[in-house]
């Protein structure tokens, strides 16, 4: 009961975030100012959000790819197809409960192509760390290219003291946990020890494996495929068609932040994209609606996907099996 009562709630309260900020966001607004939005939905130059769709399906694509590397040096070579719908059912996941996603995969490779999950799990959480190492450099990037406006926004907006208590907190929770798991002869964490063996393999693969440079460069080919379907999404309205690489780059970082912290972005990513480009002379009805235009879209594409491949996954293994 009480596990139900859990998994209700890591699924609610994120849902319930995002209404709240869409109540929060469209209560700001007068009828003049909805009205303004619909029209620029209406007006919006979906050729572009077409292109914006491509590039992301790409992204979809390479991620799928990059994957093989990982696992084929660890002895369980997985077809792309498998990949890319294992990953699309999981950011399908990802809506309903963040981080749900990357456990998915690693149970579907384990269901059909008998991956063991540490060592599946492992190969994912590598693949975000080098994500989130070239988060960092979009960010870094961004403030180059925009550090007088984007500081007193990040000051105003990041709460930086929270974030270093809770930091501190962290590490010494690490420290205490390596300390017990190295010193500790308990059955309970010889056994934990045994899986975390696998996800270590499974971590430390990419470090290891002999095709880096093609890990690494479809790595760019993803980074690549979400600042293009960004960009691109920015041309689909009129009032954000003119904007400049350096402000794209910061929407971007701005709106990845969003995506990371909640169910998809679901509510923050409009909203947060609305407030940073304010900061350049886009009005907040323009910042919104670009912001719902490409939320919507990115959305539906993770939708359809994903439940394609939930039900196109286990009609191929069948087949295959037959075979």
């Amino acid at each position: 009961m009480k596990k139900n009562i859990s998994k209700l709630t890591n699924i609610l309260l994120p849902l319930l975030l995002g209404v709240f900020l869409v109540y929060y966001a469209y209560s700001q607004f007068t009828e003049q100012q909805i009205e303004e939005m619909k029209s620029q939905f209406r007006g919006a130059n979906y050729n572009y959000i077409i292109i914006s769709s491509i590039f992301s399906v790409l992204s979809l694509w390479a991620r799928a790819y990059r994957w093989k590397y990982a696992l084929s040096y660890m002895g369980h070579p997985v077809s792309t197809s498998t990949n890319f719908m294992a990953i699309s059912i999981g950011y399908l996941l990802n809506l309903t409960v963040p981080r749900s996603g990357e456990v998915s995969r690693a149970i579907i490779l384990q269901k059909y192509e008998k991956v063991p999950f540490d060592k599946g799990f492992g190969s994912i959480v590598s693949e975000r760390v080098i994500d989130l190492i070239c988060l960092l450099l979009c960010v870094f990037t961004a403030l180059i290219l925009q550090y007088s406006v984007l500081k007193d926004f990040l000051l105003l907006k990041v709460p930086v003291e929270k974030l270093a208590i809770l930091g501190s907190i962290a590490l010494l929770g690490l420290v205490a946990t390596i300390a017990i798991f190295y010193y500790s002869t308990w059955r309970v964490i010889t056994f934990i020890k045994q899986k975390i063996k696998g996800l270590t393999e499974g971590i430390s693969s990419i470090f290891k494996m002999p095709n880096r440079i093609g890990f690494l460069f479809h790595t760019f080919l993803i980074w690549f495929g979400y600042i293009a379907t960004f960009y691109f999404g920015t041309h689909a309205l009129e009032a954000t068609s003119t904007l400049s690489f350096p402000i794209v780059m910061s929407a971007f970082v701005a709106g990845s932040f969003a995506v990371s912290f909640t169910n998809g972005g679901f509510g923050a990513f409009p909203l947060v994209i609305a407030e940073l480009l304010s900061l350049y002379g886009i009005s907040f009805v323009s910042g919104t609606a670009f912001g719902w235009i490409l939320w919507t879209t990115q959305t539906g594409i993770v939708v359809i996907l994903g439940a394609l491949s939930f039900l196109v996954l286990p009609i191929y293994y069948n087949k295959k099996t037959q075979n």
